[in-house]
């Protein structure tokens, strides 16, 4: 039988339905997705060898649990993502404001009606998708809030003395029976409203004012936190962790490729509205590195974290710094240029915090700072090493780059230039393009001209070259040569 042909609890009965806890049923789902080898956390990388095998294991001990990770490690996402281990349909006595299961009601409203109506009572269905909710945790929330209060307006309405318990209004939390409640940044809510939980994780009742309502609920809680928030605005009460069941820290990529994948998935559909825009693979390695130099720079407070979401905004940015460029030049088709990186140095400055060193360098020097040390790390794992100093008789392999400098003395790559003007000038050092072909002679042509742009601010930031900002691109010559020339 079709659950829309199910309407009322005698049907329901009839047709062999078994009443499961969310807990079992978050449990069953799991295990059969396990033995059919289904991923049951899509979209999530890099966690699984670590996280998500915690969280199975949490789901299926059936336990309450905290995700403790730094900001933007998808712990919220996490969370979301186990509404698709729930049955697609759950039924619920119709009317009830807190998703009552027929065959275990809780509230009086459910109670007296199926006294009244026995198996005529009416059922309704509720999908998966709705039975998850949501709570940030501020502040300014309340017991009343998440738990409930009397409320004066329905007494007045219904004739009824506060000692009557229908003049309950119940709060998210016994509104979210039967579903997952997600408390976000849990060491932010009061240390009284935390208190106000105990009852409900341990005993799966609650009290509201001086009502000895007993209400059994049926709920899964999943509290995020962030392990700054333990010193600077509270801390998780000891009881309260004591009650939960299962406590997973999360973690940010441990590698470039897995950190480039998170950025693809979630920047798709900037790359389909600007497939006008060629990315070279370099590109999208020295934009990743940017959160791993960030996550390891002295200016920037590491117990705050450097989120996935720099990599997310900065390649959207930069994308939006191609077209942008591309269309002031009048061409429909544009390639990525290390150049285009000084436009996602907002994306940068909205996503970190400074210590008081970092205040004072200046958020957007730091920034700019990030950006050259990627581009010097990527050129590290393809180059060798640029030595201040060779000795005599050891080869040096950026002397003839230098050399070339030294005599022309004088080479900008303007924003301004067309993608022809572009190759063409860097096409001009021909020393450059030989050290390509020696050391990453696999290189694409296209990807080529980018590659020639990191070497030349590599050569800068090791003081070979000397790099200078005009505002509408970069001017580069030899460190030493113009000094020479005017003597």
């Amino acid at each position: 039988m079709n659950i829309e042909n199910i309407k009322t609890f005698g049907e329901l009965k009839k047709s062999g339905y078994a009443p499961k806890s969310i807990k079992e049923e978050l449990r069953r789902n799991l295990l059969q997705k396990i033995m059919k080898k289904e991923t049951p956390f899509v979209g999530i990388h890099g966690y699984e060898l670590t996280v998500i095998p915690e969280l199975e294991r949490a789901i299926l001990s059936k336990h309450n649990i905290n995700l403790l990770g730094l900001r933007g490690q998808a712990k919220t996402r996490l969370a979301r993502q186990m509404v698709g281990l729930l049955d697609e349909y759950i039924p619920v006595v119709e009317g009830s404001e807190i998703n009552d299961d027929p065959f275990n009601p809780i509230s009086r409203y459910a109670k007296n009606l199926m006294h009244d109506k026995g198996d005529d009572t009416p059922i309704s269905w509720m999908h998966r998708d709705d039975r998850f909710s949501e709570k940030l945790a501020t502040p300014d929330v309340t017991v009343a809030d998440i738990i409930g209060d009397v409320d004066p307006i329905k007494a007045a309405n219904l004739k009824l003395t506060y000692a009557d318990d229908r003049v309950i209004h119940f709060g998210m939390i016994p509104r979210s029976n039967r579903c997952i409640f997600v408390i976000n940044e849990l060491p932010d809510l009061q240390p009284r409203i935390q208190v106000a939980l105990f009852n409900i994780l341990q005993e799966g009742d609650i009290q509201i004012r001086g009502f000895a309502v007993r209400l059994p609920l049926d709920i899964q809680f999943v509290f995020t936190a962030n392990p700054e928030d333990y010193t600077n605005r509270g801390s998780i009460v000891t009881p309260l962790k004591d009650r939960i069941g299962s406590q997973i820290l999360t973690h940010y990529p441990e590698d470039i490729k897995t950190a480039r994948t998170i950025t693809e998935q979630e920047t798709e559909e900037a790359i389909k509205t600007k497939s006008n825009i060629y990315v070279p693979d370099l590109a999208k390695d020295v934009l990743e590195q940017i959160s791993f130099e960030a996550r390891e720079n002295d200016f920037i407070d590491a117990k705050s974290g450097v989120s996935a979401r720099l990599s997310i905004t900065a390649f959207e940015n930069l994308l939006s710094t191609a077209e942008r460029r591309a269309l002031h030049s009048g061409e429909e088709k544009t390639s990525v240029r290390l150049g285009d990186f000084i436009g996602i140095i907002p994306s940068i400055t909205g996503k970190i915090e400074l210590v008081y060193e970092g205040e004072q360098e200046g958020i957007s020097q730091v920034a700019q700072q990030l950006i050259v040390d990627a581009v010097n790390t990527t050129f590290k794992e393809k180059f060798p090493k640029i030595e201040k100093l060779t000795k005599d008789g050891d080869a040096d392999p950026y002397a003839e780059i230098v050399s070339w400098f030294f005599e022309e003395n004088d080479f900008e790559l303007l924003d301004s230039y067309s993608d022809e003007e572009y190759k063409t000038e860097l096409d001009r050092i021909i020393p450059l393009q030989q050290l390509i072909e020696k050391y990453q002679p696999e290189t694409s042509k296209n990807d080529s001209y980018f590659l020639k742009e990191v070497v030349l601010w590599a050569l800068a930031e090791n003081k070979k070259l000397s790099k200078f900002s005009l505002g509408n691109g970069l001017h580069f010559k030899d460190l030493y040569g113009s000094y020479i020339s005017g003597l």
